[in-house]
């Protein structure tokens, strides 16, 4: 099939000119062009003499001048449509602050330029990108999520569950792990099982195995600070209730004895105790340089989770009590015998939910009298 022929303006010109001096027939015979060609050209040259076969130009400056005001028009309008359909698919998350906004950015990055999201959504490109530059790949996230339910599953069965039982529950949990790939994890972890040869010698005496997450006693006993977060404390404690028993997991700033992160849990593993009550302490007051975290060797505080989450401050020196020694976390033990004694006074045990509903208020006026007794 032959291609369609593509003529020029002059071409069309002496065709229409040769079709005047002599017929439309003869013009289209000499020129091996249809004569329907001559009469359409023939019609547009009447119409518009010397300004005819001027495709993809304008007629005349006034014509001009209206096709380029109605493309500009046209352009301001579906900016404006677009900057509307942004902001009403971004509405429900630009109330919950500047996270979600970034999260919303970062999804529909491909329905919309990421300038024009950030203009709309008054966000600067620039932190828009600081941001994104510091979220996790899918792979790391991909690991996190693992070691977390490992080390989940590892403490809620109380360290007796190897490789091959924690592999059958995260199957059983729609996971699938296999047993080689839980024991690369546990040994970032550092998480061996009770019932593994690893903690018996060949004449079946126990031995505590070294356990790269337990820092020595920095603080030494010397619970006094001169200014505010500059030496932290952490504890643990368990809380009666009609149901069974709660976690409360506390930080204190040693400065005025106050209580900047806390949490109620009814299990032990590292994301119900330790993470969520670190995460609670640095919104509510900024942790400095040089600050010491001070905490007994309970998994929640000496395992790897949690170590790298505080290494991750890069200014923030680890404390842990010694073996033995109570006395290394005397203010938090001595803050949660205030506590209990404030929840002794009750006439009956509380349910969990009122526990739950209590408790910020006894962290609250216990704190205060603590803080008095220090005085």
């Amino acid at each position: 099939m032959d291609k369609l022929k593509i003529y020029d303006r002059d071409f069309k010109v002496n065709a229409v000119k040769l079709a005047i001096e002599k017929n439309r027939f003869i013009a289209a015979k000499e020129l091996g062009i249809a004569t329907t060609n001559i009469y359409r050209w023939h019609a547009e040259f009447q119409k518009y003499k010397d300004e005819s076969f001027l495709e993809g130009h304008f007629r005349n400056s006034e014509n001009k001048r209206l096709a380029i005001h109605k493309m500009s028009l046209t352009k301001k309008l579906q900016k404006v449509e677009r900057q509307v359909e942004i902001f009403k698919s971004a509405s429900r998350y630009i109330l919950q602050g500047k996270p979600m906004i970034f999260h919303f950015i970062e999804e529909n990055s491909h329905r919309y330029p990421i300038c024009r999201m950030c203009k709309v959504l008054g966000i600067r490109e620039t932190t828009y990108y600081r941001w994104r530059d510091s979220i996790p790949s899918r792979r790391e996230r991909h690991r996190t999520f693992l070691e977390n339910e490992i080390s989940s599953i590892f403490y809620e069965y109380k360290g007796r569950y190897g490789n091959g039982k924690i592999s059958a529950e995260l199957l059983s949990r729609g996971i699938q792990l296999s047993p080689c790939t839980v024991s690369f994890y546990m040994r970032r972890l550092g998480l061996v099982s009770k019932l593994s040869s690893k903690h018996k010698t060949k004449s079946g005496s126990h031995f505590i195995q070294h356990n790269p997450c337990i820092f020595p006693n920095l603080l030494n006993r010397q619970f006094k600070a001169d200014e505010s977060s500059q030496i932290w404390v952490s504890g643990m404690t368990s809380l009666e209730t009609m149901e069974g028993l709660l976690f409360l997991t506390i930080i204190m700033d040693l400065f005025d004895s106050k209580i900047i992160g806390w949490n109620l849990s009814i299990g032990l593993t590292i994301m119900e105790t330790s993470m969520p009550t670190w995460e609670k302490a640095v919104i509510n007051r900024k942790p400095k340089k040089g600050l010491i975290f001070h905490s007994d060797r309970s998994p929640q505080y000496a395992n790897k989770i949690f170590t790298r989450k505080l290494n991750s401050y890069k200014h923030i020196k680890r404390s842990m009590s010694r073996t033995e020694n109570h006395l290394d976390n005397a203010v938090p033990k001595s803050f949660f015998t205030s506590l209990k004694s404030e929840l002794a006074s009750l006439n009956e045990l509380p349910v969990k939910e009122e526990m739950e509903e209590k408790i910020p208020e006894y962290l609250e006026q216990t704190s205060k009298v603590f803080k008095h007794k220090l005085i």
